[in-house]
């Protein structure tokens, strides 16, 4: 151990000072998958993402993304457009986005028109971010009447097409999105895997990857998206949005108590039983059998659980591992009261910068 006021403690300090301050500056952005609690109702799921996005929008959060989902009644936000639109209006300055639209499940064209109409009505405002999973099963796929059989590489290809929509119109062109044409639209592509960054890369756009809940090619992912990123006229060099599970409460227990109803979640859907939000239990971890710890171990990896310090210690920890640029936070908590503390606690903790 080096004696006090040595190089050594010298250099410890400063680079405790230096993360502190790097974690500090990262912008901090909110996932709310609007959550359907045993016993309530989509409707009132809504009313609470309203409640939260008003929240979150006082404590100085960068932005507040919604993501299709069907077929999923623990999850209220299909419609995602039509749900961000509520939100929208009840706020005022924060950023208000999917995270993702599932592009495959619709004609960008369409896409191009809703969010152009966002964009219209709340200029400045409007993240649309895309990805190519279905967001469902293949029972609510098929329901959709989307081609099945379409080749994954189609996707690419949709996300140039609808990014040309926001251009301003060409004079005599055939087809154009109105609203959306000239509107100022910030396109994200979301991934869980090797793909997505590659082709956020190549179009030079930025990038969020679902480490919240696949957490697996994240590191990977990330390099490839650094190293391969070409300027656009949209972003200049490139920039890494990581999702991270964060169950903040006055104490540990209490946290790890919360962050239960999410792995009975996990567990539920990855054994073909998904259903509403379970009410959180105590010492949930000694009930789960060792497959199932693995399984949760592997998923939910990406997640920091406890009161104020652990917070504060996990995330700066999570900063420093993955040099993210932004982190986007979402916690399925049951207790509606409870999960506007736990992001009340992350900022708190954290010093949102202004």
């Amino acid at each position: 151990m080096s004696p006090s006021g040595s190089p050594g403690k010298g250099r410890a300090v400063a680079f405790r000072g230096a993360l502190h301050h790097i974690v500090r500056m990262i912008p901090l952005s909110v996932l709310d998958l609007s959550p359907v609690p045993q016993g309530s109702t989509p409707g009132q799921a809504l009313r609470n993402s309203i409640d939260l996005a008003r929240h979150v929008e006082s404590l100085g959060y960068a932005r507040y993304w919604m993501a299709e989902h069907h077929n999923m009644a623990g999850i209220a936000s299909a419609a995602t457009a039509v749900a961000l639109a509520h939100v929208a209006v009840a706020t005022s300055t924060i950023r208000v986005g999917a995270g993702g639209i599932m592009l495959p499940n619709h004609a960008p064209l369409l896409i191009a028109e809703q969010f152009g109409t966002l964009a219209a009505l709340h200029p400045g405002r409007i993240d649309l971010g895309l990805g190519r999973a279905p967001g469902s099963d293949p029972i609510a796929a098929h329901a959709m009447r989307r081609n099945l059989s379409a080749d994954v590489n189609q996707f690419p290809a949709d996300v140039v097409e609808l990014m040309s929509y926001f251009k301003p119109a060409e004079p005599q062109q055939a087809l154009r999105a109105v609203p959306g044409e000239g509107e100022e639209v910030a396109i994200w592509i979301l991934g869980s895997s090797l793909f997505g960054a590659q082709l956020a890369a190549h179009l030079g756009l930025p990038f969020a990857f679902a480490s919240h809940f696949a957490p697996a090619e994240m590191h990977h992912a990330m390099a490839l998206y650094r190293e391969r990123f070409r300027p656009s006229d949209r972003l200049a060099k490139p920039h890494v949005m990581l999702g991270v599970n964060i169950f903040a409460a006055d104490t540990d227990d209490e946290a790890r108590f919360l962050f239960s109803s999410l792995q009975q979640a996990f567990l539920n859907l990855r054994r073909g039983r998904p259903g509403k939000l379970p009410p959180p239990v105590a010492n949930f971890d000694a009930d789960v059998d060792r497959f199932g710890r693995t399984m949760l171990a592997d998923a939910l990896a990406c997640s920091v659980v406890g009161g104020p310090e652990t917070i504060r210690d996990g995330l700066r920890a999570f900063v420093a591992s993955t040099g993210a640029d932004e982190l986007m936070v979402t916690a399925q908590i049951f207790d509606h009261a409870a999960r506007k503390r736990s992001f009340e606690i992350l900022a708190r903790e954290i010093e949102i910068p202004g």
